[in-house]
């Protein structure tokens, strides 16, 4: 489990192409003159065979995650990748060296899956957490339903903005915050696909935006200075934190240094003799974290997010001035399930106004595709996610354990993750955190204003195609 010394690819039986290696293909130079051939040895080294029959050992090549995101060798649900960068043992090493401010970020998904497996509250694991990471060495210890907020807000005005046309950007628009979609999409449909989706950064991102810029700043030190790592349900999320949109080339520091997986995070509990379930509870760091007056932590609801919810609220206040209760879903298909279903805001007179999509996994994505596809697609949202389930299912949260039903372990978990508090509608009087309204007074100078846009929204690229099967290439 998690990285260790090869590639490897989540169990997540969803949608793959023919071939689950890497097949990144090596500049190799040629000598014209020269002539050998490669041989396969029993324990499976390669060696290059010159003319005089003298063999010598051939290195293994090797892929960073920017190879991995720029490669279309192989899409799967859950991208992993290898071993150098984005690892327990790069964290642990950063760790040793005490030379930064050390900060963790932890999402609402992980949570939820790390308390479940120890059959503890999502408030006990939160404090647990912060005594596990403050014993390694870690200064502050963040939530990313903090962020969530920012990137929650930015996409539902950039909604609204795309609705009235007062930006380029066609409709429906697609949810950003899932880099396997994002991944599938740059890959796969390139630039057909890509006007259609959100420029809001995730949670994740925002999250090191927030840590590298105000949180440097307001701490009146270097943003280098800070290596900041995110706890998150999903090992996608590890070539999020890779893409070169997320490095500072003057400031030379990634926004999110590192990402571990939630089973990773339990794995390394378990590797160090720690009784995670009897670990004294530490009190809760109060900047960038969702906790109330009582101390209880509080969110939006929802596997994905809430973007659906969200967005559909507020875009039903701000553009027809429709207050929205309980969000009524249909399943699209029988096939698709609840992984595939429709919300609608109706008229008093029972004219459709909008139309939000709940898409999960990959063969539900291909039914939005084809949608995009036809002159006349009727959806104005689309909240779009890469594993079935969404992010509660996410390819690197905690697994099973031997004979325990992946299905039932599912519903515990989304019933941990309801433990936290939540209702937040979108009103914007309303926002919970002070701090979330603080940083856009002070720092962002409102909601989907020009910095606004500037720090917490990001572009996409057209990822080049094979146009070789690569199992048909002659290495």
């Amino acid at each position: 489990s998690g990285f260790s010394g090869a590639i490897q690819l989540s169990g997540v039986d969803d949608r793959s192409t023919s071939s689950q290696v890497c097949i990144k293909p090596e500049i190799i130079q040629k000598d014209s003159n020269k002539k050998a051939k490669i041989r396969i040895e029993d324990d499976g080294t390669y060696l290059e065979i010159d003319e005089d029959g003298k063999g010598s050992k051939l290195e293994t090549a090797k892929i960073t995650l920017n190879d991995c995101l720029a490669c279309s060798g192989c899409v799967t649900s859950a991208e992993t990748v290898l071993i150098t960068a984005q690892s327990t043992k790069e964290f642990l090493d950063a760790l040793s060296k005490k030379d930064k401010t050390y900060v963790v970020s932890i999402s609402p998904q992980s949570r939820a899956s790390i308390a479940t497996h120890y059959g503890i509250s999502i408030l006990q694991a939160h404090k647990k957490l912060i005594t596990f990471f403050k014993q390694l060495g870690v200064h502050y210890i963040f939530d990313t339903s903090f962020s969530r907020e920012f990137s929650l807000l930015e996409s539902a005005a950039e909604f609204v903005a795309r609705y009235r046309k007062q930006i380029q950007g066609p409709l429906p628009m697609l949810a950003s915050e899932c880099p396997g979609w994002i991944c599938y999409a740059e890959k796969t449909h390139g630039d057909f696909v890509l006007p259609f989706i959100s420029s809001t950064k995730s949670p994740q991102q925002i999250m090191g935006t927030i840590v590298k810029e105000y949180f440097a700043k307001k701490r009146e030190i270097s943003p280098e200075s800070i290596y900041h790592a995110c706890v998150m349900p999903c090992y996608d999320k590890k070539l999020e934190a890779s893409r070169d949109d997320f490095y500072n080339d003057l400031l030379k520091t990634r926004d999110v240094d590192t990402v571990l997986a939630s089973m990773e995070i339990v794995d390394m509990i378990r590797d160090r003799g720690v009784d995670f379930k009897n670990l004294e509870e530490s009190p809760i760091d109060q900047i960038f974290t969702n906790v109330d007056d009582e101390g209880n932590l509080f969110g939006i609801s929802g596997s994905a997010g809430g973007y659906l919810d969200f967005i559909l609220k507020y875009a039903a206040r701000e553009l027809f001035q429709l207050e929205i209760g309980e969000i009524q879903f249909q399943n699209i298909s029988r096939r698709g399930g609840s992984d595939l279903r429709m919300a609608t805001v109706t008229s008093p007179q029972g004219e459709t106004l909008l139309t939000f999509v709940a898409a999960y996994g990959f063969n539900n994505i291909q039914h939005v595709i084809k949608e995009l596809k036809k002159s006349n697609c009727t959806y104005h949202y689309v909240e779009v996610m890469a594993c079935p389930g969404a992010c509660l299912n996410g390819g690197g949260q905690v697994r099973p354990e031997k004979n325990e039903n992946p299905k039932k372990l599912l519903r515990r978990v989304e019933e941990t993750y309801d433990q936290q508090k939540s209702g937040w509608s979108g009103n914007l009087a309303e926002i919970p955190e002070k701090s979330t309204r603080n940083l856009y007074e002070n720092w962002l100078n409102g909601i989907f204003s020009a910095d606004a846009v500037t720090k917490l929204h990001t572009q996409y690229h057209a990822r080049e195609k094979l146009t070789t099967n690569p199992l048909l290439i002659n290495w």
